[in-house]
């Protein structure tokens, strides 16, 4: 008899994922997200998660999958995107943008 092994996620999948899964002969446990308050924090560990798969791999396609996660906390807190990019392109004119390529290393203040 063969043996089985359970890997555990515990994360937030994209909503084909199950399917895929299934597709590929494996068997899946899952819940669904009830609130909005815990579908905004597993958006935010995935948001982290993304990030740090960009941080690790430089690829494209974890950028797209970013923006997934950008915009689907957007939709759930029902904000337009162009609310948001007015809200980054303030900031930029605020603050600027990185185009420069600075690099902060230190301040020192009197006290």
């Amino acid at each position: 008899m063969p043996e089985n092994r359970i890997t555990n996620y515990n994360k937030l999948v994209r909503d084909k994922i199950p399917a895929i899964i299934n597709n590929d002969g494996k068997t899946f446990e899952l819940q669904f997200v009830n609130t909005d308050d815990a579908f905004l924090s597993l958006l935010g560990e995935k948001l982290v998660e993304e990030s740090q798969e960009f941080v690790e791999s430089k690829d494209l396609t974890e950028l797209a999958d970013i923006l997934e996660v950008m915009l689907t906390i957007l939709h759930l807190k029902k904000i337009s995107f162009s609310k948001l990019e007015k809200i980054r392109l303030d900031k930029r004119e605020n603050h600027g943008g990185f185009d420069k390529r600075i690099v902060l290393l230190s301040t020192t203040e009197s006290i």
